[in-house]
């Protein structure tokens, strides 16, 4: 269809605002009690179907986790390649995850019902 494209396009960058918002859950989410590098949690963000992280919004929110304690990072070198940097969620991000995890569920709940109401025809 040819009205097909523009939608896709319009719900992308809509998902793309609204994970705007919650990106650092997001990313406290993922990474849980595991460790992992930047490009590995890109792939994950992928693969649970959030769509695309750039580089270029993902590595600058991971160095400002870090910069506000809610991930710690370690450099670890690389198999026949460049060292990579490992993140993982400190006691301050898995509290945040916590309280930020009841928050969002409760945000969505309120939009969720707010739209639901609305006749579709």
């Amino acid at each position: 269809m040819p009205n097909e494209q523009p939608a896709r396009v319009a719900f992308d960058a809509r998902r793309a605002q609204w994970l705007k918002g919650v990106l650092d859950l997001c990313v406290l989410g993922l990474i849980g009690n595991d460790t992992t590098y930047g490009y590995e949690l890109a792939a994950r963000f992928e693969h649970t179907g959030l769509g695309t992280i750039k580089g270029g919004t993902l590595y600058p929110r991971l160095t400002a986790m870090e910069k506000d304690g809610l991930l710690a990072a370690e450099w670890r070198p690389g198999d026949g390649g460049p060292g990579r940097k490992y993140y993982r969620v400190s006691d301050k991000g898995r509290a945040l995850l916590a309280e930020g995890s009841i928050e969002w569920t409760t945000f969505a709940e309120r939009v969720g019902e707010l739209i639901s109401a609305v006749p579709t025809h």
